[in-house]
């Protein structure tokens, strides 16, 4: 189960990642509450996953999944450049995430 919520607190990092550009500096009210709701079930779930993981995986996991999932959005959604050396981290990224997960 803590594999699940590090990996579900990894998306909702991914969520508030988005809104928080969306609310444009948190001058979009609506935006700007989404981003902070969304940080809380972040960092609970994380907290979750803390119980059972050790700190450094979940921790790296964690950053992990929110980065690529943020770079992949921003590449897909909102217009971020796509280049070979970009996606290139997104894949290292994933290599470190697997190498953590097959280590703990």
């Amino acid at each position: 189960m803590a594999w699940f919520y590090v990996l579900a607190a990894g998306v909702l990092e991914v969520v508030w990642a988005a809104l928080l550009k969306a609310s444009h500096g948190f001058t979009r009210p609506w935006a700007s509450v989404g981003t902070v709701a969304f940080m809380i079930l972040s960092f609970v779930l994380l907290a979750q996953a803390m119980r059972s993981l050790p700190l450094g995986t979940a921790y790296a996991v964690w950053t992990g999944v929110g980065a690529v999932g943020a770079a992949v959005v921003g590449m897909a959604v909102m217009g971020d450049p796509v280049n070979v050396a970009r996606v290139a981290g997104v894949g290292l990224i994933l290599a470190g995430i697997v190498t953590l997960k097959l280590a703990a």
